[in-house]
């Protein structure tokens, strides 16, 4: 099952907004409703952002859904012209999909429905395009379990998230690109790609979306990296609070150490 991030830059670039900083601080720490609290939801911009965090919330936490939906509501009510309008649907999208591939309810007809609303409404070449076209590959991926429309979409995302720049959903592009590869048996670009998604997260301070960059690359390397890469992924999701709280489901805890010195360590 895959999962996505919302895009965004993190703090990378010395000019950032010092609103933005805070929020992407407390955002990549797990603190989405702090990182809500921040923004001002009276206008249409504010509205949309504090829905896709807590959108996001729903997506690494399964909670929180009647939160995201109040947002969401906010957010389309004050969406003017069609970027706007566009933008909300995709989160609206994004919403009816975590709750189909989290079992909270059966919601894969809306979540088509709302991207496909937003396809209509976000031009080709704008900004938010990657971003849907990234979402529109999750749904081909784990709902129509079409990894070739997925990987069609996962490239046309690869290339805005590029062009514009987007490093954080560049990280998710190169994350899902790499799992399709490995589900084909190509080790060798599977590796790639999530070492690229592994090292942009970490370049980001986007620590939420760290660890399952971590138990990806894992899953591509042989042993003894592999447990390493699991056990550095355990820590950081208990460091977090047991989130992404599907990750910490998946994830063994590591061994007890033995030997002289481990009771003491």
């Amino acid at each position: 099952m895959a999962y996505s991030a919302m895009s965004g830059n993190g703090t990378a670039t010395p000019d950032d907004d010092p609103l933005q900083t805070a929020v992407w601080r407390l955002r990549s720490r797990a603190c989405w409703a702090d990182a809500a609290a921040l923004i001002t939801g009276d206008t249409a911009g504010g509205a949309l952002q504090r829905a896709s965090l807590f959108v996001e919330r729903c997506l690494y936490t399964e909670a929180g859904w009647e939160e995201a939906e109040d947002a969401l509501r906010t957010a389309e009510a004050l969406a003017q012209g069609d970027e706007e309008r566009g933008a909300a649907a995709c989160e609206r999208g994004q919403l009816a999909y975590a709750a189909t591939v989290h079992q909270v309810r059966d919601r894969a007809d809306e979540a088509r429905a709302a991207l496909g609303r937003a396809a209509a409404l976000i031009p080709p070449g704008a900004a938010g395009r990657a971003l849907l076209d990234f979402r529109r590959g999750l749904l081909a991926e784990n709902l129509s379990h079409s990894p070739q429309a997925a990987r069609a979409a996962y490239l046309r995302a690869h290339s805005g998230a590029a062009a514009h720049p987007d490093r954080l959903l560049l990280s998710s592009t190169w994350r899902h690109l790499a799992g399709l590869a490995l589900r084909d048996g190509d080790l060798a670009e599977a590796r790639h790609g999530f070492a690229e998604s592994l090292r942009i997260r970490e370049e980001l301070g986007y620590l939420v979306g760290t660890a399952p960059a971590l138990a990806s690359l894992a899953d591509a390397e042989t042993e003894p990296e592999a447990s390493r890469l699991r056990e550095e992924a355990w820590r950081l999701c208990r460091l977090l609070g047991g989130v992404p709280t599907w990750l910490s489901r998946q994830l063994p805890p590591p061994e007890p150490e033995t030997g002289p010195g481990a009771a003491t360590a």
